[in-house]
């Protein structure tokens, strides 16, 4: 830095850096994030990454440890998964043929952003449960009624 220069510095981000997106991302069905977040943000997805996490397992261990998918479920999700290049499928010439699924490089980088994902959740899941109850508690199923706010789109 030269003399006379100064350091600058962002300030930190409060929000996981989501302000930094465009704002049409949200509203483009074209857009890159949404596309990859349908990918992992769906439960089967996010329970074989991270089962795969802890190394490579066959179909049959995959829907032990993932007790309540089912085969086809399973079955669409790994074939997605390896669609998408975040697992690899390996088989295994042997009477009859073994398959074994494992991450690859690029599914291995979502495990760290995931497991952040994890720990929210567990941190939340009290919150988020007293939440529910409260809102069923109160909730008249969607009428508006007297004394409602309801605000003009």
């Amino acid at each position: 830095m030269g003399q006379g220069e100064e350091e600058v510095t962002a300030p930190a981000s409060t929000d996981g850096g989501l302000s930094e997106f465009p704002t049409k991302w949200a509203f483009d069905p074209q857009c890159p994030v949404r596309e990859v977040l349908d990918r992992i943000g769906d439960k089967w997805s996010t329970l074989v990454l991270g089962t795969l996490a802890n190394g490579p397992h066959r179909f049959s261990a995959l829907q032990r440890v993932v007790a309540d998918i089912s085969k086809r479920m399973l079955t669409q999700t790994l074939r997605d998964l390896e669609r998408d290049g975040l697992i690899m499928r390996t088989v295994f010439p042997t009477k009859p043929p073994s398959v074994e699924y494992r991450l690859t490089p690029l599914g291995e980088t979502i495990l760290e952003p995931l497991g952040v994902l994890v720990q929210w959740a567990n941190r939340a899941h009290a919150a988020i449960k007293s939440a529910r109850l409260a809102y069923d508690a109160n909730s008249d199923g969607g009428v508006v009624g007297p004394g409602d706010s309801v605000v003009d789109p």
